[in-house]
């Protein structure tokens, strides 16, 4: 059996810890924050026209932003309140309630690979430890033969870069290049977030 994320033990702890999840990050666009900017990364990394996973996609926020740019964008997630909201809000892309760490999308809908698999909003950090190979290795399947996985998360988290770097090496994915944020600065030695391109190797 599947180890269950921290994200479901907080949801079993809080049932309405979702709908309040949901309920920040509409206030923050009506408060005219920015939370596409991971979107905006992603669709100019993409090929025009891209197949999209967007891994651990919460409400949707990236992947339906993607689906308006003209990508075409499944959406993955543990949560069943997040993807009813995202299939509500951006009924262009497909949601699936899955979790990462069973990833099996099957012919149909991965058909062959995805062009760009994007994981942002600290997904990584929720998963329970002993699935992030797993999700790596899931990740890595689910790539097209040119494809590339594009992962963010803050440091203190309890997942350590190295170890993610590590763990992803581990999982079959090699590394392209390595930012500080999602609006390109590099990462350094002291840089407090990661965003890593990966690839198959």
């Amino acid at each position: 059996m599947v180890e269950p994320s921290q994200w479901m033990r907080i949801v079993e702890e809080n049932p309405d810890h979702s709908r309040w999840y949901i309920e920040r990050f509409k206030a923050m666009a009506e408060q005219g924050a920015d939370i596409v900017g991971e979107a905006r990364l992603v669709d100019a990394m993409a090929p025009r026209a891209a197949r999209i996973l967007d891994a651990g996609c919460g409400p949707g926020r990236i992947g339906g932003h993607l689906a308006t740019v003209g990508h075409t964008v499944i959406g993955v997630d543990v949560d069943q309140v997040l993807i009813d909201e995202a299939s509500r809000v951006h009924p262009d892309a497909t949601w699936v309630c899955a979790d990462l760490a069973e990833l099996d999308l099957g012919p149909e809908l991965r058909g062959d690979g995805f062009d760009l698999i994007v994981c942002a909003g600290n997904v990584m950090t929720f998963l329970a430890p002993s699935t992030r190979r797993p999700v790596l290795a899931g990740i890595a399947a689910h790539l097209a033969d040119s494809g590339r996985a594009v992962i963010g998360f803050g440091a203190g988290r309890g997942y350590d870069f190295d170890e993610f770097l590590a763990d992803a090496a581990a999982s079959g994915l090699v590394t392209d290049q390595l930012l500080g944020t999602w609006d390109v600065r590099p990462f350094t030695p002291d840089s407090d977030f990661l965003v890593a391109s990966l690839r198959r190797g």
